[in-house]
């Protein structure tokens, strides 16, 4: 029986069963990092429709009198939109750790990606509607509505 000598933290042994547990964790991150996305667009997405359905009402009357300041539709929106890129952001970055973390040693053993990186179109996803968040934070801000 050979003798694995740990590196790091952990004992890795190229295996079928640990391949396919490295392959279910990287998995999981792409399932992890598209929640991330789709969260992000729901933000920027909800924000930008609060901005247009505020403005549509502000002016009409009021049933009981009270008025709602001109800028707390514009200030939610913005906040909103904000919070979707910075998720944006904040989950790429993880991802982008988290693949490399998975592709060093001591998982280089059990890694895919060792030769040929993998290349997935979340990052390209990710990076379009971080552009979109920020084109739509600036619309609100300068107010091109």
């Amino acid at each position: 029986m050979k003798e694995i000598t740990p590196v790091g933290k952990f004992n890795v042994e190229p295996s079928v069963s640990n391949h396919f547990a490295w392959i279910r964790t990287r998995l999981s991150l792409e399932r992890t990092f598209m929640a991330w996305l789709r969260t992000a667009v729901s933000l920027i997405g909800f924000g930008f429709t609060i901005v247009q359905f505020f403005q549509r009402l502000q002016g009409m009357d009021a049933s009981n009198g009270r008025t709602m300041r001109a800028e707390t539709p514009r200030d939610l929106g913005l906040a909103l939109i904000a919070t979707g890129v910075g998720a944006l952001l904040i989950s790429s970055f993880q991802y982008w750790r988290m693949l490399r973390y998975l592709a060093r040693p001591p998982f280089d053993a059990l890694a895919i990606e060792t030769a040929q990186h993998i290349r997935t179109p979340v990052f390209l996803a990710a990076a379009v509607l971080t552009l979109i968040g920020i084109a739509a934070f600036v619309s609100v801000f300068f107010r091109f509505l």
